[in-house]
């Protein structure tokens, strides 16, 4: 046996007070916190195989078939699929959401590349969107009304953290998630990528990826407006508000060479301000959720 034999054994040590964005804060419900962190924890042991530098395409995705079995019970046991298990079994909610996680995991593990946004989108479907779906669940928001505004918004934080660390990806990992049909379109290379500071064409792949996250997070913005749990839903305003001014920082700062994330006092005033304009809402929250249902396609 090897000391990477298990799927703890590769553990980063990073959790969920190192994350870009807020993880179960303590804005959500103490009844919900601790399945979302035992699904954080879950995730994160996933995501640390398909990070590992030392282990083989093909150990990362037995270790990751193993943290599914534990997880749905066709294997043995793995102490870091147990607590989310034990979660689920509570609520009975199934393990599909985790799950699609473990496949975005698999993706990495096998593709270091990206051909278009097209793509991208279809790796951020597993990569991201199952995250918003199972917070959402877990709340007993209605999927019909909330999962749409939420794969856009957690599409754009999974593009938005691609941005913020494309430099660290390239170099340690020789993973580009920036489309190959963008680059060429601005005389990119995905050598630049390792250097110091960002060469204009890259630059300008910056802004126009970080434009397209403005654009879903667009799309994504009437959601706190249509969740029905109060703190879900300044939560959820706290992060779009947050991604919207890391999506406006991207469009001037290189995140090859500045700090794109601000501060703690400065983010504690963006999450204030998403906070209150999205309370400032919630007495006309009524007909903003009777308009979103009669213009959802049937």
């Amino acid at each position: 046996m090897t000391s990477l034999d298990s799927a703890s054994a590769t553990r980063s040590g990073k959790g969920h007070r190192d994350e870009n964005f807020p993880v179960a804060s303590h804005l959500i419900h103490p009844r919900h916190r601790g399945a979302i962190l035992a699904f954080y924890n879950f995730v994160r042991a996933g995501d640390d195989v398909a990070d590992h530098a030392d282990l083989s395409p093909e150990r990362k995705i037995a270790l990751l078939d193993g943290l599914a079995d534990a997880l749905t019970g066709a294997g043995p046991a793995d102490p870091e699929a147990a607590p989310l298990k034990a979660e689920l079994a509570a609520r009975g909610l199934p393990p599909r959401h985790a799950l699609e996680l473990l496949d975005a995991f698999r993706m990495d593990a096998r593709k270091n590349r990206y051909a278009d946004w097209d793509e991208l989108i279809h790796y951020c479907r597993y990569s991201a969107m199952p995250v918003g779906r199972f917070v959402l669940d877990i709340h007993g928001e209605d999927p019909a009304r909330v999962w749409g505004p939420s794969d856009a918004i957690c599409a754009a934080l999974q593009v938005i953290n691609h941005l913020q660390d494309c430099g660290k990806d390239y170099r340690d990992l020789d993973r580009v998630y920036l489309p190959q049909d963008c680059l060429d379109r601005h005389g990119a290379t995905v050598a630049m990528l390792g250097e110091a500071k960002a060469p204009p064409p890259l630059r300008a792949v910056f802004r126009e990826l970080a434009q397209k996250c403005l654009g879903l997070l667009d799309e994504g913005a009437r959601l706190p407006d249509l969740i029905d749990d109060t703190r879900l839903s300044l939560e959820i305003a706290v992060i779009h508000r947050l991604a919207v001014v890391l999506s406006e920082g991207l469009l001037e700062r290189d995140p090859l060479s500045e700090k794109v994330h601000h501060g703690k006092a400065a983010f504690a005033l963006f999450a204030l301000r998403g906070a209150a304009a999205t309370l400032a809402r919630r007495p006309f929250r009524g007909r903003i959720v009777r308009a979103a249902i009669q213009g959802a396609p049937r």
